[in-house]
């Protein structure tokens, strides 16, 4: 499993294209906060609830940018075979892949830490609320890890690189976002409309992000990401 991890981390940081990522979420999300309208600078509290609303939008686009080679590449070149032959189960080979995009996006989200520190030091009075940033920050890893399941389901339905990584977008916004529009529908009543909003990862992921740990909402995620493994098993037994 782990040589399959390794291997995914190596091929994507094997081409300017990896950094390139990297680099353009970083610059996006310190623009926005820092150099645009309404910056935190401007704001003059120490916050950085600007950041974790706008992270999640912008990972709709990095993860599937980062998984969408996972299966559909080995499926375009034919090196999915090679692999099979490899004493390496099924599952092994999931998790490898999972666990090594995974990887690739926690690091993506990492070097983000500096906007607490720069923004902590910033501060003139009792700074950033350190229970919610942790929070926030264990609510966009939960969200990378289940936008990284989606995306490798995706990548395993097709050889098309560009068709997984559409896929893969529209199926991460329907979770993260669809849930929610649904559930604000008119004719819809309050019951109904709160158990429809349960279903969307932004309900669980701004739980999160007060800051506190519900086992309901973990479960959620596990459960989500369980879903798709089982989905792109299934697919790779019909391959």
């Amino acid at each position: 499993m782990w040589s399959v991890c390794k291997k995914e981390v190596r091929q994507f940081f094997s081409s300017l294209v990896g950094y390139i990522v990297i680099v353009v979420f970083l610059l996006v999300n310190g623009l926005v906060l820092f150099v645009f309208e309404d910056n935190i600078l401007d704001f003059g509290y120490a916050s950085l609830d600007k950041y974790f609303q706008l992270a999640p939008w912008i990972l709709l686009l990095l993860v599937p940018a980062i998984t969408m080679n996972s299966f559909s590449g080995e499926l375009k070149l034919g090196t999915y075979e090679i692999l099979q032959t490899k004493p390496l189960s099924r599952g092994e080979i999931i998790a490898g892949k999972f666990f090594g995009n995974l990887l690739i996006s926690s690091l993506v989200l990492l070097p983000t830490l500096i906007y607490f520190f720069t923004i902590q030091s910033l501060s003139a009075g009792v700074g950033i609320d350190t229970g919610a940033a942790i929070g926030s920050y264990i609510g966009l890893f939960l969200l990378v890890a289940t936008f990284t399941a989606i995306g490798i389901c995706c990548s395993s339905f097709s050889s098309n690189v560009i068709i997984s990584f559409i896929i893969s977008i529209l199926i991460c916004v329907l979770f993260y976002f669809g849930f929610t529009a649904i559930s604000k529908i008119d004719f819809l009543n309050h019951e109904i409309a709160y158990y429809i909003e349960m279903l969307g990862i932004d309900f669980h992921y701004q739980n999160i992000s007060r800051g506190v740990l519900d086992t309901r909402d973990l479960i959620y995620f596990l459960s989500t990401m369980g879903i798709f493994f089982l989905i792109t098993n299934h697919r790779l037994k019909n391959l």
